[in-house]
């Protein structure tokens, strides 16, 4: 598979928050976009064909829908 290079403008708030998430995860940076980016391919995929995206608390059993833009 070919790699394409490029440029990335980000807020510092959102550097921020991917150098922290990348260290949790213990992902670089790019992993971590290319992991997002993945996750959010299947998410509108299912979207699109008309499932729900839902987050369910587990103790309270609570549930709210989140929508995608």
């Amino acid at each position: 598979m070919t790699k394409r290079t490029m440029t990335l403008n980000l807020t510092a708030p959102e550097m921020d928050a991917l150098a922290a998430l990348s260290t949790k995860k213990q992902l670089s940076k790019t992993a971590l976009l290319r992991q997002a980016l993945r996750m959010y391919r299947e998410i509108d995929a299912r979207l699109e064909s008309g499932n729900r995206l839902l987050i369910e608390d587990e103790q309270s059993k609570s549930r709210a829908e989140l929508m995608i833009l």
